[in-house]
């Protein structure tokens, strides 16, 4: 193994061995991932769409790679990838974005609860702090979000999913509800959530290999 080298893509095939090391657990996890990403109310196409835009929020190469060569035989385009994960790039932004409500309550020192709702009123507070990055950032996010290869109710999709990911209650509230007005079912939303809990769930199985790696070095 070359010790100067974290990721390859043949140490995935040590994923396996966690069925011998930990075999109940394990053989539950899998059971859970096949039935988050078969198909039901949303299509098998969507929801690998969905895990490929998690797995660039969780950071996993394996994921990554695993997932977009599922969707491409979903019959994916390189378009559509790339839409999902502009989305993916957006909600990320955006968590911390909608996290720096909370920045401006610490800084005034007059929060008593952490997380109300209306607290996401004070983002505009931004435009004026940081004016033109503040609008760029806005522009960004409204337009990966616009309906282009993907429809705006797929979008919001991968946006829940996402959101449940960076853990943004401000982000789930905004886009759970821009999904509603999208003809967005909750059956469909929960689905989402699912794809989004088996692959945050599924990074840290698939960075399992490199503590085995790291375990067996001497």
């Amino acid at each position: 193994m070359n010790k100067d080298s974290l990721y390859q893509k043949s140490y995935i095939n040590r994923l396996g061995e966690f069925s011998k090391l930990s075999n109940e657990a394990f053989r539950a996890f899998t059971n859970f991932d096949q039935k988050a990403l078969s198909q039901g109310k949303l299509s098998s196409k969507l929801k690998e769409l969905i895990a490929v835009a998690v797995a660039h929020v969780t950071g996993c190469p394996y994921c990554i790679e695993a997932h977009v060569n599922q969707v491409k035989k979903q019959e994916a385009t390189k378009e559509e990838i790339a839409e999902a994960i502009m989305v993916a790039t957006a909600l990320k932004a955006g968590s911390a974005m909608a996290h720096g409500v909370n920045a401006l309550n610490a800084y005034d020192g007059n929060v008593d609860e952490l997380y109300k709702s209306a607290y996401i009123n004070r983002l505009g507070e931004f435009s004026s702090l940081q004016k033109e990055t503040f609008s760029s950032f806005i522009s960004f996010d409204q337009k990966a979000m616009k309906a282009g290869k993907l429809s705006v109710k797929e979008k919001e999709l991968i946006a829940i999913a996402i959101a449940h990911v960076t853990g943004c209650p401000y982000c789930i509230e905004i886009h759970v509800k821009a999904a509603k007005k999208a003809q967005v079912t909750k059956e469909e939303m929960a689905e989402a959530i699912m794809v989004a809990t088996a692959l945050k769930a599924g990074s840290a199985m698939a960075h399992g290999v490199n503590a085995l790696n790291a375990y067996d070095e001497n």
